[in-house]
């Protein structure tokens, strides 16, 4: 099953869920509707509200929850990049001026502030606790991984165990919940439930590390956004990491010249040591080894096509180039 096939099976729904996040984001201030609007629209996958649609609909889900959490989770999604691209001075994404680069830090960091505040009104409708606690703690873990980000820039001793903290935090924690909804509002079984968050967290360090490898291997056409982003804020990710644990000796002590100081400079340098020590061929493996845990996750379900689009998007999210 490949992607076109994937959004297939779930038309329907993500056109209820791009209505209701058109719906959510307006306001009376002109320029949050811009920004919003802007970000939303910006050409994302909209991973993460598939999780959500596809993990509810694999255990029977018939009612119409599932597309409001879709939303929340897009929201809270969109809250999170808006933030990262100020803390990273980014100025581009998904081929993109961020918009800070267009309307500056200040702004993009509120409407991020306003993405969030909206996201937990849309949760206090869907009137679940059980909800409410899932997201809020989520979105605490998320900050957490973005602080932990912050400690580890232009630090080399930066190893792979604090490096998993983060990208846990940072990025599959939102997976996590995301799958995890999909079985709550199911009334699923706890085996289920976990089943689904298990699925969740695997698939989200599976594609984050797969994004740290992009960043060295891809082209900035594909990724949609400059190569060498990592290293120019100084961010240790796994593929730097490993090749400073096989390189040799005037590798190492290259490679956390680059990390201490950051900046361009070091790129082809970087990308040699890189490519000698099979850093990317290493990060990959890693990734596939936390795609396979999650799509064995998913046995506990009932077969459908529903779990096969999940164990595809498993596949498929170690096997992009952008």
């Amino acid at each position: 099953m490949d992607i076109s096939a994937i959004r297939e099976l779930i038309a329907g729904d993500m056109s209820s869920v791009d209505a209701m996040i058109l719906r959510r984001l307006q306001s009376d201030v002109l320029l949050v509707n811009q920004i919003g609007h802007y970000i939303v629209n910006s050409g994302g996958k909209r991973l993460r509200p598939m999780i959500v649609l596809l993990s509810a609909r694999a255990l029977g889900y018939q009612g119409n929850q599932h597309i409001d959490l879709a939303a929340i989770i897009e929201f809270i999604h969109t809250a999170t990049l808006l933030h990262d691209d100020v803390v990273d001075e980014s100025d581009k994404r998904r081929s993109r001026d961020t918009a800070n680069a267009v309307w500056g830090n200040a702004a993009s960091v509120l409407v991020g502030d306003f993405l969030y505040s909206r996201s937990f009104e849309m949760m206090v409708d869907v009137n679940q606790m059980r909800v409410m606690e899932i997201l809020s703690h989520a979105t605490n873990r998320i900050a957490e991984g973005e602080v932990l980000q912050l400690l580890n820039c232009n630090d080399p001793d930066t190893d792979e165990t604090k490096y998993r903290e983060v990208i846990l935090r940072k990025t599959a924690t939102l997976f996590e919940a995301g799958a995890r909804l999909g079985g709550v509002i199911c009334n699923s079984t706890p085996e289920e439930e976990q089943a689904l968050s298990d699925y969740g967290l695997h698939l989200g360090i599976a594609f984050q590390i797969i994004d740290d490898a992009l960043d060295y291997s891809s082209s900035g056409e594909k990724i949609g956004k400059n190569i060498g982003d990592d290293l120019a804020e100084g961010k240790p990710t796994l593929p730097l990491i490993r090749a400073i644990q096989v390189g040799t000796s005037e590798q190492k002590a290259t490679l956390r010249e680059a990390i201490e100081k950051g900046g361009r400079k070091y790129i082809n340098v970087v990308m040699q040591a890189i490519e000698s020590t099979d850093a990317i061929e290493y990060t990959s493996r890693l990734a596939q080894e936390e795609s396979a845990k999650a799509i064995k996750a998913l046995n506990i379900l009932p077969a459908s096509y529903y779990r096969s689009a999940l164990a595809a998007l498993a596949e498929l999210s170690v096997k992009r180039s952008n």
